[in-house]
């Protein structure tokens, strides 16, 4: 099996007319799919459009435009891609809006309700549009752009990271609600990327210098590296989760991802899935060989729920 093969499935991805969107759609072409490209301005979109078409076929990507601030654009954004393509397998919400840099004590009401709204409740609206023929398909990926901004604090973005941290447990909350359905629901967490969203901080030289010092390698990343990590997202595999008995061995499903919650059935008795459990089995390949290091916390009320993360 091609574990990058996307060949027969469709993807909406939002802000893809540049930067880590962009990358994104094009990795995600040159793997097979069908993809909609949308962001706010329709000459951007077709930019793009006509690229990937020139190197993959014609047909191969569509544009869209859409505003995320407008639920009457995003559902259209869904109706056209059904219409043209047929179903949507795969969305990716990499569309944001950071329009004030500076403390937090200083941001306006409009500015903070635009972050909250466009990073926030307009990924909620796209999703319901996208989640019910999933679920009638019992099949289905969704990717949400976070961003380490919600993960620590920060003097100059606080009301990004704020966002990007309900976005993390916006696809948590989902990921439990819709993995019954065999739907995976992901968050990719990027540092600071090379793009015109994030020039403000990677122009300031001062602010890049502590950056780039803290970081191995000892550079920024590139939009096509975040690319790499969102077309594992759409794949599945079979990992075995080894409960210490023979008897009580499962088959779980696991997307491969920066963080991932799978919900396991109740086993009577199991209160932790040990590390070694997490394992890539390929056929061809011993049981239980590893292709990736996992980390895993657990609890065991109701449920068992993993969380994995996958380091390079």
């Amino acid at each position: 099996m091609n574990l990058f093969n996307l060949k027969g499935q469709v993807a909406i991805i939002t802000g893809s007319s540049r930067g880590i969107g962009k990358a994104i759609a094009e990795r995600m072409a040159e793997h097979g799919a069908k993809v909609v490209i949308s962001s706010r301005k329709a000459p951007a979109c077709q930019e793009v459009v006509d690229a990937i078409n020139a190197r993959h076929g014609a047909n191969t990507a569509i544009s869209v435009p859409a505003n995320i601030s407008s639920k009457a654009e995003l559902e259209n954004l869904v109706a056209v891609a059904k219409r043209e393509f047929g179903k949507v397998d795969i969305l990716v919400c990499n569309a944001a809006s950071n329009p004030y840099y500076g403390p937090q004590a200083n941001i306006a009401d409009d500015q903070f309700r635009k972050i909250l709204d466009n990073n926030i409740v307009a990924n909620h609206w796209l999703i319901s549009y996208v989640v019910p023929e999933m679920i009638a398909r019992r099949a289905g990926s969704i990717i949400i752009v976070s961003s380490i901004g919600g993960l620590k604090g920060s003097p100059v973005i606080g009301a990004y990271g704020i966002s990007k941290a309900a976005d993390m447990q916006l696809a948590r909350n989902l990921a439990v609600e819709y993995g019954p359905h065999n739907i995976r629901v992901n968050c990719i967490a990027p540092g600071l990327v090379k793009t015109d969203f994030a020039r403000a901080l990677w122009e300031d030289e001062a602010n890049l210098a502590k950056r780039v010092s803290t970081t191995p390698l000892r550079r920024i990343g590139e939009p096509d590296e975040i690319a790499g990590a969102a077309d594992p997202l759409t794949r599945t595999f079979l990992v075995k989760a080894d409960m210490g008995s023979s008897a009580l061995t499962k088959s779980v499903r696991l997307g491969q991802t920066a963080t991932v919650v799978v919900e396991l059935p109740r086993i009577s008795g199991v209160a932790k899935l040990p590390l070694s459990a997490l394992r890539v089995a390929p056929p061809a390949m011993p049981r239980y060989c590893s292709r990736s290091r996992h980390e895993t916390s657990t609890v065991s009320e109701p449920s068992l729920v993993t969380r994995s993360r996958i380091r390079s």
